[in-house]
């Protein structure tokens, strides 16, 4: 017991363990065994057990004297109960680090073992039974950690048994080579002596398939299913090892069976287990022929979790039929385009191993003919194909608008293919070889696309929006890369962007992308590379571009090539800022003088002209998008236009928008040329000049008979008061407070009646009056995301405090009636207003509701009905409002009793005109008040009691009538808990229901009660005006409950995948089951051998039925193949292994 090993047995310090030497720690052991082996094992059972995590202690008498079901009966009382956590399940990286140590040590303890110490029917006989009797064990840290270990046991036997067969093969061939030798030369004591090696590797083989069985049938076959998800997918994990490393013996159909059922398991851990494990079978293409029957059983499940909602699991899933291809004809069209898909996922390494599904499947096998043309280049080379191909799958997906994720799924795995733009280039602009297929418009379109999205790839080096977490930090390696595909791109499409250009011009899809490449150059090069005539080129083709084109995509396209071209930093900046300017000049130049005929007094404007300057409109606009335009004084001529719009009224509405949009952009850039720069007094005041005077225009516009026009002209306002609030001024920009707007309450109004009256409308309403669009789902989709963005403009100036917070009472109330639409928008304005001022909020609320049930009156009468539909949906709308508060009602103390404050008021604020026998008129509003009342503390509950009392008369409190039920009602509402002056106080962590103590914890020595409200604090709350405050009321401690958490107990019916009872013979089993001693073990290709388990894909809710009932299944034994003439052991030591652990009888799994 004082050898070296002992030291490092967790008895003090299990962490000790990972800093160990494990084959002198295994050496130390054997010497000590071979002395006195019972001492020595002794010391391993101790050494399981307190890896389990249990203070307990084998002692000597104990180990010889009790069995192993009592012994682990006596640890199980002396494990400790106050934690669930044991080391296999501590969290840390020692810990971690004590796992793989703990797997390391068996494996180093059965190598040198193996070859006399294992085969002494003692030393192994001990360790299994204490395993399997630990593994049956209720108590999960001792299931869990035998469990492991017997795993890690059988897979060094394995490993044991692969060794022994190949010593075995290599004894024949010499015994074999021997005796074909003549009988001179032969070597008849070789001979012998090679009979009797192969007679001993014979009797050791055999000794293993039996240790191995009794692992198997003892502990596999009941742990793959256990209750615990760890366990089953350690169970998992190790027979994929054993498969993948004895093939010849586990890689049948009865050992791939566990793996194919438990792909059914509800655990995402297990069936990521299942389907690495597969992975490493099927990367052996030697192994597929074995693998043939599996594949056809179970593919359909595979393919199904490609879709499986852990994106983890999905992920292995498709690697897995990656792999599957290696097998041809295995995967169906069906299956593949079920996986194709998967590129345009928004979960990167779901898209990535779909991409690398898709590559190999379509692009990765190149003809025969092709290896004579691999240095071809351009529309020759082999890429070219491909290429198209690719392009015929993008169009054939029919997601146009995703080509950036089509490339950056196959980014990884096919980037030669990708960043081939020479091949590319080569499509567009060269003729067709002879008998080859031109690209149709549409592909050339796809093609042109697809290539843009493969340069800002390389360019940007990183996935498109929605693809990652952010930008990362580039690598040296990928900072060179990046350059490198830079210099690439810009050399080669510096030349071939004009010619492209010019090919397409009058295609404007094509144009807008081709224009967005300059934005990717490096435009040092066009110096450098002395590339200067084909930036002129380029110069030429965007002004003809613009000249041609009315579109707003192109446009905007060239204005930001423009301003891409145009940086100080490069010596082409002259050269470009040139042009930039003689283009500009031009178009104000012609917009004047077409405005100045537009305008003319008594002439009315024809078609032509109108178009002549829109068109001129169109362009300024997208180019002061982008470009400062001020030296042209725009606003002058624009305000001209905008001021005879309102005039006549006759004013085109498109002229109009962009008139807007355009003004819109000169305040804009002005305010930046104010906040960059210093500036003077008369530069401030002429912009707050424009400003109002452009606020006062688009107000105008708000009435305007056009919807476009209106909902340009909001956009617009909303963002000038958001810009000119009193936000301006923060960053220490106190010098533009001349410049801060407030909208008076005129403005507000009409704001407010845009909104209710063009977002909360029907959807067939605004689809009648979208100029007869058509009614489908993509322009309803396309109306309502148009609607949600007017509202959120709105909602921001009601949350940057820019408009009155009581404007939000007419938005608070639509949430219930367009809870789907605006749902998300609202609840979070209302989020926003309570941290900006809780009791403002809450008056905000109750104003809504007071809005509601007024309309309400309004509509039905004061005689309503209080169970109607219209009444139910105030109630539901005020019990949602109450769950916005939260359950810290310490926090929303003032706002909660500002809110019954008015609420009250309000009930009674109209007498019943035939006199105070009955009711006051709003006295149900009393009724949707009571929602409110839980959200208050209970010495609050009084307070607001007993100022309800003062609008109470005597005979009020009498009365028992119907009509009467509001206020009896909210009285109960208040009264409930409110003589109590104990808080019930919900903060931080909600109030416990049990008061069991842990026996360890000291009860509290006495506790603080909150003194009811003084009389004073109530007359102090009861005369308050509008503005409230807390009541005088002491600060109550948070609570915090002294529970602590029991250890989790496992029973057997607790058990997903069943857990067996301690004691076998209470065991009452639902049918009776037959056990087949069969050699060949059982097929898992007969229909009826499949357990019945959810399908993680179609439902994750319920519980799967214990798959212990009605189900029979047949344990095989495990048979390797080289070995002959098997002998059976009929039993191991009786005290030192308990045959009902490795029961002869299994717990059935196949259906009957």
């Amino acid at each position: 017991a004082s050898a070296k090993y002992f030291c490092i047995l967790p008895q003090k310090k299990l962490l000790a363990f990972i800093f160990v030497s494990f084959q002198s720690v295994v050496d130390d052991w054997i010497e000590s065994y071979k002395h006195d082996r019972d001492i020595a094992l002794l010391d391993l059972i101790n050494f399981f057990i307190q890896c389990s995590g249990c203070k307990g202690v084998v002692t000597a008498e104990m180990f010889r004297h009790m069995q192993n079901s009592e012994i682990i009966r006596k640890m199980t009382e002396e494990f400790d109960e106050d934690s669930g956590d044991y080391p296999l399940t501590m969290a840390g990286p020692q810990w971690k680090k004590f796992k793989s140590s703990f797997c390391e040590f068996i494996g180093v303890l059965v190598r040198q073992c193996q070859y006399s110490i294992i085969y002494d029917e003692y030393m192994m006989d001990t360790v299994i039974s204490l395993l399997t009797g630990l593994s049956d064990s209720q108590v999960r840290a001792f299931r869990h950690t035998s469990t492991l270990a017997a795993m890690k046991l059988m897979t060094a036997l394995v490993n044991v048994a692969l060794n022994l067969s190949i010593n075995m093969d290599n004894t024949q061939r010499q015994y074999e080579a021997e005796r074909n030798k003549i009988i001179g030369k032969r070597a008849n004591d070789r001979l012998e002596l090679l009979l009797q090696k192969r007679k001993e590797l014979q009797e050791n083989q055999d000794e293993i398939e039996n240790m191995m069985n009794a692992i198997f049938k003892g502990v596999f076959v009941h742990r793959y299913r256990d209750a615990i998800a760890e366990i089953r997918a350690i169970c998992i994990e190790e027979i994929g090892i054993w498969m993948k490393m004895y093939s010849d013996a586990f890689l049948n159909d009865s050992y791939l069976k566990y793996v194919g059922w438990t792909m059914h398991d509800k655990q995402g851990e297990v069936r990521l287990k299942c389907l690495t494990a597969l992975q490493g079978l099927y990367y052996n293409k030697e192994l597929n022929s074995k693998l043939e029957l599996f594949t056809s059983r179970f593919k359909d499940r595979i393919v199904s979790m490609t879709l499986d909602k852990e994106y983890d699991v999905a992920v292995q899933a498709i690697k897995l039929l990656t792999l599957v291809l290696h097998s041809e004809e295995v995967l169906t069209a069906e299956d593949c385009e079920n996986v194709y898909h998967l590129v345009y996922s928004a979960h990167r390494p779901v898209a990535v191993a779909a991409g690398e599904f898709l590559y190999k499947k379509l692009f990765s096998r190149r003809d025969p003919e092709d290896d004579g043309i691999l240095k071809r280049r351009g529309r020759q080379s082999p890429n070219a194909n491909l290429v198209k191909t690719l392009v015929f799958f993008f169009l054939e997906s029919e997601l146009h608008e995703h080509a950036a994720y089509l490339v950056d799924s196959m980014w990884d795995c096919a980037t030669d293919l990708l960043k081939d733009w020479e091949c590319m280039n080569s499509l567009l602009l060269e003729e067709p070889l002879n008998g080859e297929e031109p690209l149709t418009d549409r592909q050339e379109s796809a093609l042109i696309e697809i290539m843009l999205c493969t340069i800002r790839q390389a360019a940007e080096c990183h996935p498109p929006v929605g693809r990652g977490t952010g930008k990362r930090v580039l690598t040296a390696k990928e900072k060179k890369t990046q350059l490198d595909d830079r210099t690439k791109i810009t050399e080669l499409f510096a030349v071939a962007l004009p010619q492209l250009l010019a090919k397409y011009s009058v295609d404007a899809e094509k144009v807008t992308n081709l224009l967005q490449l300059p934005q990717y150059f490096d435009l040092e090069i066009y110096t450098t590379g002395r590339l200067e005539k084909h930036l002129d080129a380029l110069l030429r083709q965007i002004r003809d571009i613009v000249e041609k084109h009315t579109d707003i995509d192109v446009l905007e396209a060239c204005s930001k090539t423009y301003h891409a071209l145009c940086n100080e930093e490069f010596t082409i900046f002259n050269r470009v800022d040139i042009a930039r300017s003689q283009l500009i000049d031009e178009l104000a130049d012609k917009f004047n003088r077409l405005l100045e005929d537009f305008l003319q007094e008594g002439e009315e404007p024809d078609e032509d002209d109108a178009y002549q300057v829109l068109s001129t409109l169109k362009r300024i606009t997208a180019f002061h998008n982008a470009h400062d335009l001020s030296r042209w004084d725009l606003f002058g001529c624009n305000y001209k236009l905008l001021k005879t719009g309102i005039e006549n009224g006759d004013m085109p509405e498109q002229i109009v928008i962009h008139a807007l949009q355009c003004t819109h952009y000169v305040i804009l850039w002005q305010l930046a040329k104010i906040t960059e720069s210093s500036s003077t007094k008369e530069d401030l005041l002429r912009l707050k000049k424009q400003m109002r005077v452009f606020c006062q225009i688009c107000q105008h516009y708000l009435t305007n008979v056009n919807t476009a026009v209106k909902e340009q002209a909001f956009t617009i306002l909303c963002d000038v008061l958001m810009i000119f609030s009193h936000q301006i001024m923060t960053g220490g920009r106190d010098m533009l407070e001349p410049l801060v707007y407030t909208p008076d309450s005129s403005l507000q109004s009409e704001l407010l009646s845009f909104i209710l009256d063009h977002v909360f409308i029907d959807q067939d309403d605004d689809n009648n009056s979208a100029d007869g669009q058509q009614d489908d789902e993509a322009s309803k989709i396309e109306a309502l995301h148009k609607r949600r963005n007017l509202l959120a403009a709105f909602c921001k100036l009601i949350v940057y405090t820019v408009v009155e917070m009581n404007t939000a009472a007419d938005i608070f109330k639509q949430y219930m009636k367009y809870y789907n639409d605006y749902g998300d928008i609202i609840k979070e304005t209302m989020s926003k207003t309570r941290q900006i001022d809780k009791i403002q909020c809450a008056k905000t609320l109750i104003l809504s509701l007071q809005q509601l049930f007024n309309e309400m009156i309004q509509e039905n009468g004061y005689n309503f009905d209080r169970s109607s539909p219209t009444f139910s949906g105030i109630k539901e709308l005020a019990r949602r409002f109450a769950l916005t508060f939260g359950l810290d009602q310490l926090k929303t103390r003032e706002a909660i009793a500002m809110l019954h404050k008015d609420g009250i008021e309000f009930a009674f604020k109209e007498p019943n005109p035939q006199g105070e026998s009955h009711p006051p008129l709003n006295l149900a509003f009393l009724d949707i008040l009571s929602e409110f009342s839980s959200k208050l503390l209970r010495q609050d509950k009084r307070t607001v009691y007993v100022y309800l009392e003062k609008f109470m008369t005597f005979q009020m409190s009498l009365r028992r009538e119907d009509v009467w039920l509001p206020l009896m009602s909210y009285r109960n509402s208040l009264l409930a808990g409110g003589d109590d002056d104990t808080m019930s106080v919900i903060s931080g962590i909600s109030s416990r229901g049990s008061t069991v103590r842990n026996k360890k914890t000291k009860p509290a020595t006495g506790k603080r009660k909150v003194p009811e409200e003084s009389s004073s604090s109530d007359s102090m709350w009861l005369n308050r005006e509008q503005t409230m405050h807390t009541p005088v009321m002491m600060q109550t401690p948070q609570l915090t409950s002294t529970i602590m958490r029991e250890p989790k107990r496992l029973r057997p019916e607790e058990s997903y995948m069943g857990v067996y009872p301690m004691q076998p013979e209470h065991h009452q089993a639902p049918l009776d089951y037959k056990y087949v001693d069969d050699r060949r073990g059982t097929s898992l290709m007969e229909d009826d051998e499949e357990p019945i388990v959810e399908d993680v894909m179609m439902s994750s809710e319920g519980r799967i039925e214990d798959l212990n009932e009605g189900m029979d299944f047949d344990t095989m034994d495990i048979d390797l193949p080289p070995s002959k003439n098997r002998r059976e052991r009929t039993e191991l030591k009786p005290d030192f292994f308990d045959p009902a652990s490795i029961m002869d009888e299994s717990l059935p799994f196949f259906p009957t």
